[in-house]
C-alpha cells in the first residue's frame, strides 16, 4: 500500500517512497511518500492560493466542518484507535482514549469558530479620544506550517489543525516520520467533511528538507511546532519575524506531601509514568517524597507497578507496549545504566526486551543524572526523598523545562505556596502534571518552549488583532 502525499485536495505521487513498519511487530504498514523540495512548493502554493477562500468562508461554515470531521472521526473510532496502535505502538486502550479526546478537541474547535471577536474602545478616556470609536477584530495570519510528533499522532495534530481552520488559515502539515498514517487519515475526514482544496495540505519526508522549507519560505506566516528543544530552537531561530508557538516538552515533577492518601495516589501517579511507554510531554519522569512517608510510597508504587501487563499494543489487556525505536529504547537504557553507575538503585525494570522497556523505577537517582535533568520520553520514574515541600520546589525547578508540576497535600498554605514558587506553566493541585484536558491553556517556561496551545488560546496564537478607529467629528 502506498500512500501519497495530500496537496491541494488531492493524492500527489512522490518519486520516492519509505517503507513504515510497526514498532511492535515489525510488520511493514504502508510506503510513505517521501516528498522533496518541488512537492513541498505545491503544497505550499496550494495554501497561499486557498489563503482568501478561507478567509471569505464564514465562520459558521468553518464550525460545520469541523463538527463534521469530529463526527465522523466518532463513526470510525476503532478504526482511527487501531491505526494509532500500530503505527506508535500504544496500547489499543490509550489509542482509544486519544481518539476520544480529538473528537472533543474538533468539537471545541468547532465552538471557538463562532467566538473569535475583538472588543470595543472607550477612547473618550483619555483626552484627545472625543468624537471616536474604535473597536478591534481577530484576523488569520494565513498560511500555517505545522510540524507534529509521534506520540499523540492524532490529537495533536488536531491541535493544531483544529485552531487554524477555525480561525481561517490554512495549513502546510509535516507529520512525524513513524506516526503519517494518522494524518492521512485525518485528511481524508477534512475532505469529507467539505474542506476547500488546498486549505489542508500534507507532507510527509525528511525533516531537514519539508521542515527547513516550510519554516524558511517567507509565504509561510505562522509555525506552531512540537518536539524536541534542539529542533525547537533551531526552528525560532530560522523562522525569522514569523510567529512561533513552541512546544519542546518536559521532565514534569510530581511533590508528595506528608499528609499526602498514598493509598489514593499510587495508581494516579503510575499511570502517569508509564502511560505510553512515558512518551508523553508530561510524563510523570521525577517523584519527590517527604522523608516520613517515602519508604511507604516506595513500596507501595513498586508493588502497582509490577501489576502492569507488557505486551502487544493490540490487546485490550496491554499497558506498555514498545518505544517507538529501537534506538530510543538503547538510549533509555544507557541512561538507567549511567544512573546505576552514579549510586542510583533500580528498584524495578531496567532491561528490555523486543523493543519493550519494562517499567523502571530509580530510587536516590542524583540531579545530574540524564534521567533527572533531561526528558526521558521513556517508562522511566525517579523516586528520591526530601526533607521539606520547600526543598522539593527547589528540586522541581532544579530545570532546564517548566511544563506543568504537581503537588499532593491536604494544607492549603502549603498549596499556595507551591503555586506561587513553582516557576511551571501549569500547577496541577492533588494531581499528577500529567492531566490535560483539550480546552486547557498548555504549555511552558524555560525550555518547554512559548506560546499556549488548548484550543481557544491556540486560535490566538494563530490570529492577529487590528484595530479600527472611526472619527466621528469631521
Amino acid at each position: 500500500m502506498k500512500k501519497h502525499a495530500f496537496i491541494d485536495g488531492t493524492w500527489v505521487e512522490t518519486k520516492t517512497y519509505t517503507p513504515l513498519y510497526a514498532p511492535y511487530s515489525k510488520e511493514k504498514l504502508a510506503d510513505i511518500a517521501s516528498a522533496d523540495l518541488a512537492e513541498t512548493e505545491l503544497a505550499i502554493e496550494a495554501a497561499v492560493r486557498c489563503k482568501p477562500v478561507m478567509r471569505s468562508i464564514p465562520a459558521h461554515q468553518r464550525a460545520r466542518i469541523l463538527e463534521t470531521v469530529s463526527r465522523l472521526l466518532e463513526q470510525r473510532r476503532e478504526e482511527a484507535a487501531r491505526l494509532i496502535a500500530l503505527e506508535a505502538a500504544k496500547p489499543i486502550k490509550a489509542a482509544l482514549i486519544e481518539v476520544d479526546r480529538t473528537i472533543q478537541t474538533y468539537k471545541l474547535a468547532g465552538e471557538e469558530a463562532k467566538r473569535i471577536h475583538g472588543e470595543t474602545l472607550a477612547m473618550d478616556a483619555v483626552p484627545g479620544g472625543e468624537g471616536r470609536f474604535a473597536y478591534t477584530v481577530r484576523e488569520p495570519l494565513g498560511v500555517v506550517g505545522a510540524v507534529t510528533p509521534f506520540n499523540f499522532p492524532m490529537n495533536l495534530v488536531a491541535h493544531k489543525l483544529g485552531p487554524a481552520i477555525a480561525a481561517g488559515n490554512t495549513v502546510v502539515l509535516k507529520p512525524a516520520g513513524q506516526t503519517p498514517l494518522s494524518a492521512f487519515f485525518i485528511a481524508e475526514l477534512f475532505m469529507e467533511a467539505g474542506l476547500p482544496a488546498g486549505a489542508l495540505n500534507v507532507v510527509t519526508g525528511a525533516g531537514r528538507v519539508i521542515g527547513d522549507k516550510i519554516v524558511e519560505d517567507p509565504r509561510v506566516d505562522v509555525i506552531t511546532f512540537t518536539g524536541s528543544p534542539s529542533v525547537g530552537k533551531s526552528i525560532r531561530a530560522k523562522a525569522g519575524l514569523k510567529r512561533v508557538t513552541l512546544e519542546l516538552g518536559s521532565n514534569s515533577a510530581v511533590i508528595v506531601d506528608s499528609d499526602a492518601r498514598i493509598d489514593s495516589i499510587i495508581a494516579r501517579c503510575v499511570t502517569g509514568a508509564f502511560s505510553f511507554q512515558g512518551q508523553v510531554c508530561i510524563s510523570l519522569q521525577r517523584v519527590y517524597v517527604l522523608e516520613d512517608r517515602y519508604d511507604e510510597f516506595v513500596e507501595k508504587f513498586v508493588a502497582a507497578a509490577k501489576q502492569l501487563k507488557l505486551g502487544d499494543p493490540l490487546d485490550a489487556d496491554t499497558d506498555v507496549s514498545a518505544m517507538i525505536s529501537e534506538r530510543e529504547t538503547e538510549r533509555a537504557v544507557a541512561w538507567i545504566k549511567e544512573a546505576a553507575q552514579q549510586g542510583a538503585t533500580v528498584a524495578l525494570g531496567g532491561t528490555a526486551e523486543g523493543g519493550i522497556l519494562a517499567p523502571t523505577v530509580l530510587l536516590n537517582v542524583p540531579p545530574d543524572a540524564q534521567v533527572s535533568c533531561k526528558e526521558v520520553f521513556a517508562p522511566i520514574v525517579l523516586i528520591n526523598k526530601v526533607s521539606s515541600v520547600e526543598e522539593a520546589v527547589d528540586w522541581v525547578n532544579h530545570s532546564v523545562y517548566g511544563l506543568q508540576a504537581g503537588i499532593y497535600t491536604d494544607n492549603l498554605h502549603t498549596a499556595m505556596n507551591a503555586i506561587d514558587k513553582l516557576h511551571v506553566g501549569g500547577v496541577m493541585i492533588n494531581d499528577i502534571p500529567t492531566f490535560r484536558l483539550d480546552h486547557m491553556p498548555y504549555g511552558g517556561v524555560k525550555e518547554s518552549g512559548v506560546g499556549r496551545e488548548g484550543v481557544k488560546y491556540a486560535v490566538e496564537e494563530l490570529t492577529e488583532l487590528k484595530l479600527v478607529v472611526f472619527n466621528r467629528s469631521r
